[in-house]
């Protein structure tokens, strides 16, 4: 019997068998009636046998979970998602520990509790949408107090707060065995993974340790994938913010560069077009700068004119005093201090970033120096020209030093010249300011004098004359009465001809006839009255001329049947038997004649000038 005893347990040791089969000696022992003392050998060896066995199944189980845990720790290592990385966790939980379920849920710092994150084996959506208040139910509990637990039946277990909400969640998933163990970082817990069964079947003690060996796995994988997460992050918000710089060190150089171009323009003495041809090469587009009047001082989009819109964005910006940006268009305001000189314009496709609007309005202050440089050399030479002006309609002054004063100015008054002088009426500064751009213009000369606007313009042809003056002042005098005089050569004749062309003006008002720009010639007869000195032929020739030159023409008699007609009162037939003609003769002829005067020449007062004319005529034949 003693050589039983060893080799049949070491037999049964060797062959992994299971506890009961230790028992089979002892049977067959007691069976062959052994001796007391044999049978208390036996029941020795048998509880050495188990103990051996035991020991050996321990320790082939710790070699199992190290393995288990190792491998769990390589793919937690490989996973950088942080979804797969919590589901990984929660499914080699569940496996390790052979539960029915296993789950995790995380700290919400922000509102104070834990929410369920993950779970493995949940047939139940209410219990994955749980949220767990600090220290209520297990989960709090271990969330509150960074301890593990473990229930073997939960809804009896009283060392933890028990909800409502709570235990509804577990019962709808059927969990009756639970342990928790927290995942921890340092000292700081940052969620609770849990295992749990459906029936009453306490986790031991190996179990809680080899939870909390995944749950420190998991807690550093986590804290791992967080910082990855953030580590990714930093990087894509430092590209972007990498990209803004260049972008920025980009828009920056150019606004320099810009700068640096204007400021260039303005040392050399450019003007605005120099300005617009800047702007539109740097911020690639068509540049309009327009003045107070809206009217468009210069523009490199050739003749274009402005649309209702586009003018809308430019009055929009003028009566803001600051940059508007548009559809197509952005407009910077063109100001010295606080006066509005005008608007600059860029015509675009796309919008203003930051930088081309630095530029945008940079440009429009540089605008404004030159508007307001130009306005005051403008005013300056306006001031010189309406002081030279006065002196020429002063007749005592030295010709010859009015000459050389002239042709500093860059004009000559040797050549022919207008004199206007037109009764206005609105904002006089304006008025003069309008005058004296036209004339600095055109090398002329322009001055209130004596409350009336004069001017000295080149040039002989009256009409064009009186367009140009119409043009400056067009919304600027409304109404405006002009009367012209000249053409003068002699700095001597120029206050004579000044006093004939205001003779003219009183004359127009005198008539009625304002808003009208006339010479004496255009006077009729009052022209022989109001004019420097009686043109008897042109005042014929400006009446009578078409019927005196069809007469030449053709042999006829138009003249003598005109005279012959007012000698007897209109009278057709008292005419015809003077002229000794047939009345149709005579109805042909003044309807002949009717179409070289014009109509309305019957008129009393046009009358009165073709019978005036024809008394000169003959006493200038005579």
């Amino acid at each position: 019997m003693q050589g039983v005893t060893g080799a049949e347990f070491l037999e049964l040791l060797a062959r992994e068998a299971a506890p009961v089969e230790f028992e089979a000696p002892v049977l067959a022992a007691r069976a062959a009636s052994a001796d007391g003392e044999t049978l208390v050998a036996l029941e020795h060896a048998k509880r050495l046998a188990l103990q051996v066995r035991g020991v050996l199944e321990s320790r082939r189980r710790r070699e199992a979970e190290l393995s288990a845990l190792y491998e769990t720790a390589s793919d937690l290592a490989a996973l950088t998602d942080l979804d797969d990385l919590l589901g990984a966790i929660v499914r080699r939980a569940r496996a390790l520990l052979q539960s029915d379920m296993a789950y995790l849920s995380l700290n919400d710092d922000e509102q104070g509790d834990t929410y369920m994150r993950v779970t493995e084996g949940s047939t139940s959506a209410a219990f994955r949408q749980v949220r767990l208040p600090m220290g209520a139910g297990l989960g709090g509990l271990v969330a509150q107090t960074a301890m593990p637990y473990t229930t073997p039946s939960y809804f009896e277990d009283e060392r933890f707060v028990h909800t409502g909400g709570i235990d509804s969640a577990v019962a709808d998933e059927g969990l009756t065995s639970i342990l928790g163990v927290p995942l921890t970082l340092g000292t700081r817990v940052i969620g609770v993974l849990y295992a749990a069964n459906r029936e009453v079947r306490p986790f031991t003690r190996a179990d809680t340790a080899l939870l909390v060996s995944l749950a420190a796995h998991a807690a550093i994988a986590i804290d791992n994938a967080r910082l990855l997460a953030e580590t990714q992050s930093a990087l894509a918000e430092l590209k972007v913010t990498s990209e803004q710089l260049r972008v920025r060190s980009v828009s920056v150089e150019r606004a320099a560069a810009a700068h640096d171009r204007l400021t260039a323009l303005l040392v050399r003495g450019g003007g605005v077009d120099d300005v617009l041809a800047v702007v539109a090469e740097v911020l690639a587009g068509e540049v309009t700068v327009l003045g107070t009047s809206t009217s468009v001082l210069a523009s490199t989009r050739g003749e274009v004119g402005l649309t209702a819109d586009e003018r809308a964005v430019f009055a929009e910006a003028a009566a803001s005093s600051r940059t508007v940006d548009g559809p197509g268009l952005a407009v910077a305001p063109v100001l010295a201090g606080s006066e509005l000189l005008g608007s600059l314009g860029l015509h675009r496709a796309t919008r203003l970033d930051e930088a081309d609007r630095r530029i945008l309005e940079r440009a429009a202050l540089v605008t404004a120096l030159l508007l307001l440089f130009r306005r005051n050399v403008a005013e300056a030479e306006g001031r010189v020209r309406s002081e030279l002006l006065q002196d020429l309609l002063t007749a005592a002054r030295d010709p010859d030093d009015l000459r050389d004063r002239a042709r500093r100015l860059g004009a000559d008054l040797d050549r022919d010249h207008l004199v206007v002088v037109a009764d206005v009426a609105g904002d006089r500064a304006r008025i003069a300011e309008a005058a004296s751009h036209l004339a600095a213009r055109v090398d002329g000369f322009a001055a209130m004098h004596r409350g009336r606007l004069v001017l000295l313009l080149p040039g002989a042809d009256h009409e064009a004359v009186a367009k140009l003056v119409s043009g400056a002042l067009r919304g600027v005098s409304d109404p405006w009465t002009a009367g012209t005089a000249g053409p003068v050569s002699d700095p001597r004749d120029v206050a004579a001809t000044h006093d004939e062309s205001r003779r003219v003006t009183e004359a127009l008002l005198a008539l009625g006839r304002t808003g009208e720009c006339a010479r004496a010639e255009d006077l009729g007869f009052v022209g022989l009255v109001v004019g420097g000195g009686p043109d008897v032929s042109g005042f014929v020739q400006s009446v009578l001329g078409p019927v005196i030159a069809y007469d030449a023409e053709r042999g006829t008699a138009l003249v003598e049947t005109l005279a012959a007609y007012f000698r007897h009162g209109n009278n057709l037939g008292r005419t015809k038997d003077d002229l000794h003609v047939h009345v149709n003769t005579v109805s042909q002829r003044l309807d002949r004649i009717g179409v070289l005067l014009g109509a309305g020449w019957q008129e009393p007062d046009r009358q009165l000038e073709v019978q005036l004319a024809l008394r000169l005529h003959r006493l200038s034949d005579a």
